[in-house]
């Protein structure tokens, strides 16, 4: 089995309409909810073997706050590829995922991220931003994963009730 949390960056700032949307920040509400979301991966017990995200500042730092705040202590895999790619770039990158890993977390954008879990569980509602999509794959190996053998198992979001 191969787990996989797509994972939206929290919400960005849009004060600064200057700033290239590659280098904007995040805003007040993405700074408290991206620790409360990793928080509530720890509760569950969630423990990733490798965290890929896009290179892009709101999803560097949405990155950093979860690895921290669910103990994630390795390298995290900044990638600029993951900045406005396709479902297809974003998948190529997931079947390159070491089979030693068990457990992946994906942070990136929308619309690409609702896109991927469209094609892979047929999930058509909206990612919100901090929102975490939980797919599980019946395979041993990443390059496996297909929409044939996975499944939804959760979607978990800021404003969900607990």
């Amino acid at each position: 089995m191969k787990k996989l949390y797509l994972i939206r960056h929290a919400k960005s700032s849009w004060d600064e309409l200057e700033v290239d949307d590659f280098d904007r920040d995040l805003n007040k509400r993405g700074y408290k909810n991206a620790p409360m979301m990793a928080k509530r991966l720890k509760k569950g017990c969630v423990e990733p073997d490798i965290i890929l995200s896009s290179s892009a500042k709101r999803a560097k730092k949405t990155a950093k706050m979860i690895a921290e705040g669910v103990g994630y202590s390795e390298k995290i895999v900044f990638d600029d590829k993951l900045y406005v790619a396709m479902p297809k770039v974003l998948l190529k990158k997931i079947k390159n995922i070491k089979d030693k890993h068990k457990t992946a977390f994906l942070i990136g954008h929308n619309p690409e991220l609702n896109m991927l879990a469209e094609e892979l569980v047929g999930f058509d509602d909206n990612i919100v931003t901090c929102g975490v999509l939980e797919i599980q794959f019946s395979t041993k190996s990443w390059d496996k994963i297909s929409a044939d053998n996975a499944k939804l198992i959760s979607y978990d979001y800021p404003k969900k009730e607990e």
